[in-house]
């Protein structure tokens, strides 16, 4: 065909004025006609007898059903450009043409992140698999590398080997989407960034822009989380948490395989004496040294942690018989019969040690610890420096605490249960917001029994769930008869243990309760503790969902006392937070500080704020300048059982 012109009198008039390079062709590559951009991209001075196959390969765009692809100029390594078709007639074809450039993608591949998420980024980078062909200065800067030392690296050279196999596997075959890597600075160091790319076809071969945000920061975060969820920060051995899910386990597996296994509760002998003569910090260097004395114990079959203070579990699978498992308790005994140089103190410790054994003792990890600990409780009172195994009944003490478990079981069917309730007043209008409903023992021979001296046994076999029903249950009624007797309608708050929070079935439970009593659930608010939303991440939020969707409302109780974590309180749909009473001692360094920073953070989460424990017009003055929005305490009204709680009431 001949190499003619397009013959339209305005045709080249707005050509010439176009910034955008154009040519058109015909389907057999036959270059017609362009404009001076188009020529100059292409390195050519104008029309002549070349065809558009001389540059790139036609037939791509032709066959593809894109609108545009990324091609490379056939002999000009790297210059990739986007080429745009469009069918003007049956035979002929405008091309639009744009050099791919960094800084003409960069404000695009920007907006295009931030419209599937709101987020931020960190550094821009086009990549093949030959290696970097360009990218901006924040991405070279990450890696520390300059420009030019960044265009002569490969992507995977960037990052470790697990994260080449993730970026083989995931994220070149499902693009589009964040994955977080492990990136290697230029100096060796670690760094960790999610990426997101956006392939785009090459003539066959693939060219990437990604984009990238640093998240060393929030990684590093993440894992001192775990660590404190996982690991006694003082003896840097694990902790009850971690004990207890590697028990589970190993339970499971001895089951399966009928296997027996043994469990040790470990106490240092005079440990409150030392401290209280030596002082607390050289009582933390004994904790720290009896921790390196232990490790040395660590087998394959051996597993240890801190419970608390100077109390040691210790997990051995695949014990034969009692015998083998009291040979390692006589090697501890040994073992901590040396001496321990503390300070330049050579200390003489001993210690005392409780066995239980699966499945003889127990067949699941809170049996085992409770005999495993009542072992060790019986041995330490009557013989330090030894050890016992687990028998069903080994002290008349035991029998005492059996027996205050028999009388906790009747005492919720006998009727010697009681809530009262202490009063939560709304600092801004000074009237009542709401009641915190506390449970009370009334004995009817000691009288009432403190809380603490039943709860923990309650927790310890599992009464705590019957208990807790009840507790939930009897709240409600009473909320919802204050409402019947014509009170204006308050909020009454009812604790959650861990068993109570874990327990199968909670959502459906509460809804039963609420149902029965006819109390609307935004009237009803559940107090956790900040120990339990360090746990189980995915059930803690799926839980919370849950109850919020039903409409009852979610605080988190005597926060500041635990491992306190911006991430859980954003994630979880919590309504209030308690701060605990401690802080409230003013004769304490730094507590209103620490005040004033829980009462902003919350505020700025949307969250409300009450402080327990205030007892003085000083407190009370300190809140209400920092914008607290609730409190209880003493100073207000301390708990009261329904019938004399009806003058407050009068004030909500």
């Amino acid at each position: 065909m001949s190499n003619e012109k397009i013959d339209l009198p305005f045709l080249q008039k707005i050509l010439s004025n176009l910034k955008e390079a154009i040519l058109f062709v015909r389907a057999d590559g036959e270059i017609l006609d362009g404009n001076q951009s188009a020529f100059s991209l292409l390195n050519k001075n104008g029309p002549s007898q070349e065809s558009i196959y001389d540059y790139f390969n036609f037939e791509l765009l032709m066959e593809s059903d894109e609108s545009h692809l990324l091609l490379e100029l056939k002999d000009r390594n790297d210059y990739l450009i986007e080429v745009k078709c469009i069918s003007a007639t049956e035979d002929v074809y405008c091309l639009i043409m744009n050099k791919l450039s960094l800084d003409d993608k960069t404000s695009e591949i920007k907006n295009y992140v931030n419209h599937l998420i709101d987020s931020s980024v960190d550094g821009i980078v086009i990549y093949n698999e030959k290696g970097i062909i360009d990218c901006d200065p924040s991405f070279a800067s990450l890696f520390g590398y300059t420009h030019t030392e960044m265009k002569q690296q490969t992507f995977s050279n960037l990052i470790d080997s697990k994260s080449n196999e993730l970026l083989i596997e995931e994220v070149h075959t499902n693009p589009e989407k964040f994955y977080e890597l492990n990136g290697l600075q230029k100096d060796g160091h670690s760094i960790n960034f999610e990426i997101m790319q956006h392939p785009y076809n090459n003539q066959g071969t693939i060219v990437r822009m990604a984009v990238i945000n640093d998240i060393t920061e929030r990684i590093t975060n993440e894992k001192k989380i775990e660590y404190m969820a996982y690991y006694d920060e003082l003896t840097d051995l694990p902790n009850r948490n971690f004990f207890l899910k590697v028990l589970k386990n190993a339970i499971n597996k001895a089951s399966d395989n009928n296997e027996s296994l043994a469990v040790y509760f470990m106490d240092i002998d005079y440990f409150r004496e030392i401290n209280d003569t030596l002082g607390y910090d050289f009582g933390d260097n004994l904790l720290r040294a009896c921790g390196r004395r232990l490790k040395t114990f660590l087998e394959t079959d051996t597993f240890i942690a801190r419970l608390d203070g100077d109390e040691f579990l210790i997990l051995q699978r695949n014990v034969p018989d009692n015998e083998a498992a009291a040979s390692l308790a006589e090697s501890l005994i040994a073992e901590f019969e040396k001496p321990i140089d503390i300070d330049g103190y050579e200390i003489f410790v001993s210690v005392s040690i409780g066995i239980s054994v699966f499945p003889e003792n127990g067949t699941t990890p809170q049996d085992l610890l409770k005999h495993a600990d009542s072992a060790m409780y019986l041995i330490k009172e009557k013989n330090h420096n030894n050890y016992k195994v687990f028998e069903s009944s080994i002290s008349e003490k035991l029998k005492t605490m059996f027996s205050m478990d028999a009388e906790l079981r009747q005492a919720l069917s006998r009727n010697q249960f009681e809530l009262h309730y202490q009063p939560q007043k709304d600092l801004r209008t000074g009237k009542v917001a709401g009641m915190e409903a506390l449970l009370r023992w009334n004995h009817p021979e000691r009288g009432y029994i403190p809380p603490l001296d039943f709860i923990s046994l309650a927790e310890k076999n599992g009464f705590i769930l019957e208990i807790g029903d009840w507790v939930m249950r009897e709240a409600c009624k009473q909320n919802k008869a204050w409402q019947e007797q014509g009170y204006k309608p308050i909020i009454v708050s009812v604790n959650l243990s861990a068993k109570q929070f874990h327990q199968e079935g909670l959502v459906e439970k509460i809804e039963t309760i609420l149902t029965e009593t006819g109390l609307a659930s935004k009237y009803l608010e559940l107090e956790i503790t900040e120990s339990i939303s360090m746990t189980n991440e995915k059930y803690i939020t799926s839980t919370m969902q849950q109850l919020r969707k039903l409409g009852v409302l979610v605080s988190i109780d005597d926060f500041g006392t635990g491992y306190s974590s911006l991430k859980y309180l954003s994630l979880f749909p919590i309504t209030k937070l308690k701060i605990d009473k401690t802080f409230m001692d003013g004769t304490q360094r730094h507590n209103q500080a620490i005040v004033k920073s829980i009462i902003q953070m919350s505020h700025s989460l949307n969250m409300k704020v009450i402080a327990e424990g205030v007892e003085t017009n000083e407190q009370l003055t300190f809140l209400e300048n920092e914008k607290c929005d609730e409190m209880q305490g003493f100073y207000f009204s301390k708990p009261l059982p329904p019938e004399q709680l009806s003058s407050l009431l009068e004030t909500v």
